[in-house]
C-alpha cells in the first residue's frame, strides 16, 4: 500500500514539474515573397472565403460545412467550419485589419480540443510589384497540455502546412 502511495505521488510530482518546464506558448510563422504588388495581395488575403483556394486545411476535407456571419474582409466577419478528424471543427474571426499591413485573427478550435489561438497576416513591400506575406500564429498551452510540446515539434509540423499554403497562394496570386 505504501509503495502505491509513493508511486502515485511521484508521478504527480514528475506531472507537476513537466508542466512548469513545458511551453506555455507556441508561435509558428513562415513566409514568401509573391511577385504581386501590395495592395493587390492585400485586398486578395483579407477575404476569409479566399482562404478555400489555397488553404492546406481545405485541402485535407474538401468537404467540410461551412457558414460565415458578417461581410468577409471586415472587423467582426466569422468564418465557421465543421469538418473531418484532420481539419476539426472551429472558427477563425477578422480581429483587425491595418490597410496594407496586417491582417489579425482569432481562431477559435473546438474540435478534436478546444484550444484559442491568434492568427496573423503580416505584408511588407519588397519593391513596386513584389510583397513579403508572413503568414502565422500564436497562442498559449495551458497545462496539461503544454507537457505534450516536449515531445512533438509543433513548428515543424504546422510549419509544413503553412508552407505548402503559402506556395498555393503565390501559384493563385501570379497566375
Amino acid at each position: 500500500m505504501e509503495v502505491t502511495i509513493y508511486v502515485i505521488v511521484i508521478i504527480a510530482i514528475v506531472i507537476v514539474a513537466l508542466g512548469i518546464i513545458a511551453p506555455k506558448k507556441l508561435a509558428v510563422n513562415r513566409s514568401i515573397i509573391i511577385n504581386k504588388s501590395l495592395p493587390e495581395t492585400f485586398q486578395y488575403l483579407k477575404l476569409v472565403k479566399n482562404q478555400d483556394h489555397w488553404s492546406p486545411w481545405k485541402n485535407k476535407d474538401p468537404n467540410m460545412e461551412q457558414s460565415y456571419v458578417g461581410t468577409d474582409g471586415e472587423v467582426g466577419f466569422i468564418s465557421k467550419w465543421k469538418g473531418n478528424k484532420d481539419v476539426g471543427e472551429g472558427e477563425q474571426e477578422i480581429l483587425s485589419i491595418i490597410e496594407n499591413e496586417s491582417i489579425n485573427s482569432q481562431l477559435r478550435f473546438f474540435k478534436p480540443w478546444k484550444s484559442e489561438s491568434i492568427g496573423h497576416f503580416e505584408l511588407g513591400r519588397v519593391d513596386e510589384e513584389h510583397t513579403l506575406v508572413t503568414w502565422g500564429f500564436s497562442g498559449n498551452n495551458k497545462f496539461p497540455f503544454n507537457i505534450l510540446m516536449l515531445f512533438m515539434n509543433m513548428d515543424k509540423t504546422l510549419g509544413k502546412d503553412f508552407e505548402m499554403g503559402l506556395v498555393s497562394l503565390k501559384e493563385i496570386l501570379e497566375a
